[in-house]
C-alpha cells in the first residue's frame, strides 16, 4: 500500500509539472483588450523600429547633426575657450569649421547603430515587455541604452576616429590647437576628440529614439498601425 501511494504521489507530481509547463507556455491575456504577451512584445519592438527607421535614419544625412538642436554636438569645455580666443582673433571661420566637422563624423558614424539595434530590439522578453509598457516615458529607449550602449562605443569609435580624418577634422583641429596654442599666456590643451564625439554621438542617437517613443505614447496619432493602437492603449490609463 505504501508503494503505491508514493506511485501516486510521483505520478501526480509530475503531472502537475507538465500541466505547469503547459501553463506557461500559454498565450496570457491581457485585460480585457485580447492581448497577448507576444502582442505586447511585438507593439514595442515595432515602436522602437519606428524610432529607429525614422528618428536614427535623419542622423545619418548631412547635417542630421549640425543642423539639430536637440543634438548638435557643441565643444567640450576644454574647447570652449579655444573658440573664444580664435575668434577674438579674427579666425570666425575656422573655429565654424572646427564645429562642424565633430558633427559630420558623428553622422558618418551612427550608419553602424542599425545593426545592434534591431539585434537588441529581438531580444525584448515578455517580462521586459510588460515592465517597458508601463514604465516611464522614455522606458523603451533606456531599455535599448542598457542593451546597446556598450557595443555602440565599440562601434562607433573607430568609425569616428576615421571619419574625422575623412572629413578633414583631425586637420582641421590640429590646425586649430597649434593657433591656438601659440596665443601667449594660454593654457596648451589636447583633447580627446574621438571620444567625445563618440560620447555625444550616442547620447543623440538615444535622445531621437526617445523622441519618437514619447510620440508614440502620448499621441494617439503617431500610433500608425492596429498593433501600436491596441498595446499602447493599455498604458495611457497608467
Amino acid at each position: 500500500m505504501k508503494r503505491f501511494l508514493m506511485l501516486l504521489l510521483v505520478i501526480t507530481m509530475s503531472s502537475c509539472a507538465e500541466l505547469q509547463q503547459i501553463a506557461e507556455n500559454l498565450p496570457q491575456q491581457t485585460g480585457g483588450f485580447g492581448l497577448s504577451n507576444v502582442d505586447i512584445g511585438n507593439g514595442l519592438r515595432e515602436a522602437l523600429d519606428k524610432g529607429i527607421d525614422k528618428q536614427v535614419t535623419k542622423l545619418t544625412q548631412k547635417d542630421g547633426f549640425f543642423k539639430n538642436q536637440l543634438v548638435k554636438i557643441a565643444l567640450p569645455e576644454e574647447l570652449q575657450k579655444v573658440d573664444k580666443a580664435l575668434r577674438d582673433i579674427g579666425l570666425s571661420s575656422l573655429a565654424d569649421e572646427g564645429l562642424k566637422v565633430l558633427n559630420r563624423a558623428a553622422e558618418d558614424a551612427v550608419k553602424e547603430a542599425t545593426p545592434i539595434f534591431v539585434d537588441a530590439v529581438k531580444g525584448i522578453t515578455f517580462a521586459d515587455a510588460k515592465n517597458i509598457l508601463l514604465g516611464s516615458d522614455d522606458a523603451a529607449t533606456q531599455y535599448l541604452s542598457g542593451r546597446t550602449r556598450t557595443a555602440l562605443y565599440g562601434k562607433f569609435s573607430p568609425v569616428i576616429n576615421t571619419s574625422l580624418a575623412r572629413v578633414g577634422a583631425t586637420e582641421v583641429w590640429s590646425n586649430i590647437i597649434t593657433k591656438y596654442n601659440t596665443i601667449p599666456f594660454t593654457k596648451k590643451v589636447n583633447p580627446d576628440l574621438t571620444d567625445y564625439v563618440t560620447g555625444q554621438a550616442l547620447e543623440g542617437v538615444y535622445k531621437m529614439i526617445a523622441v519618437e517613443e514619447n510620440e508614440i505614447r502620448n499621441k494617439i496619432g503617431a500610433r500608425t498601425t492596429d498593433l501600436l493602437r491596441k498595446v499602447f492603449a493599455l498604458q495611457d490609463g497608467r
